[in-house]
């Protein structure tokens, strides 16, 4: 393992970068999750991340991911420099390469995340500091070669092991997982369904759950109950855990739990799932 295991603890959580705050932050402390990932591409100044450290004395934070085509990576390793000296080894950087139908500029990602990793070794940001939303297996590689690990989006289970016995035992695997907290079984699936359709439209994902094992109807739009209920863990706090430990099980050292409906207050949710999986 690379040490990562042992300081994020098992589960975190991942959130919007826009949607957290100070007193979301040490919430989550509190209730045990051992860090908290920030979405929607934060920007190359990391501010959001500091605030949260700032708002925290244990709790990591990451980036779940900085966008390597919005965030320059000379000013992304100055931001990173300057959050270590002030929280020590609490942050971990997460790039992705985005998605080629939000990013026009998007072209020959694997290349431009290598060169992105050049500037980032000629500004010493370690490598064992940084992980890569890596899907493909070309980018898994690279992930393994040059970063911690992967922090994959929108995968199951079955993948995590997948990595893990494609990537060894060294590398960190933090997959995201996707949860509704609701027992009104057509309720819950509705939510995850809206969550679902946007990623319909991205080749990179759709590409993944293909990957997966979802077949071309599975994936089509509007896509099938079964790619909804494989995808997004929905119903009680203990069905929603036994879906984190899966993950675990299967080779993931780390999962990060996204709860959705996004514009719904979090907090019931992590509280319950932390209750259930008796993280404090």
């Amino acid at each position: 393992m690379t040490g990562w295991s042992d300081a994020l603890g098992t589960v975190g959580v991942w959130r919007g970068f826009t949607q957290v705050d100070a007193a979301f932050s040490s919430e989550i402390e509190e209730l045990g999750y051992g860090a908290l990932w920030l979405g929607y591409s934060p920007g190359a100044d990391l501010e959001a991340a500091e605030r949260m450290l700032d708002a925290t004395s244990r709790l990591h934070v990451a980036t779940g991911v900085v966008n390597i085509w919005k965030a320059d990576a000379a000013e992304l390793a100055a931001s990173f420099h300057r959050i270590d000296a002030k929280h020590p080894g609490r942050f971990l950087l997460g790039i992705g390469s985005g998605h080629r139908e939000a990013t026009p500029e998007r072209v020959r990602p694997l290349e431009a995340m290598s060169r992105y990793l050049d500037v980032l070794d000629a500004n010493v940001v370690p490598v064992r500091r940084r992980v890569i939303a890596a899907l493909g297996p070309r980018m898994l590689e690279l992930a393994a070669e040059r970063s911690a690990g992967t922090h994959p989006y929108l995968t199951i289970p079955a993948q995590s092991a997948e990595q893990r016995a494609a990537l060894g035992g060294d590398v960190l695997i933090a997959p995201e997982q996707t949860i509704v907290l609701d027992t009104d079984r057509e309720r819950a699936r509705g939510s995850a369904r809206t969550f679902l359709t946007r990623y319909l439209g991205m080749s990179n994902y759709t590409t993944t759950m293909r990957r997966g094992g979802f077949a071309e109807h599975d994936v089509d739009s509007p896509g099938s109950d079964r790619r909804v209920d494989h995808i997004v863990a929905q119903g009680d706090a203990q069905a929603l855990a036994a879906r984190l430990r899966e993950h675990l099980a299967a080779g993931g050292d780390h999962v990060s739990v996204q709860v959705v409906p996004a514009r719904d207050d979090a907090l019931p949710a992590l509280r319950a799932l932390a209750a259930q999986l008796h993280l404090a």
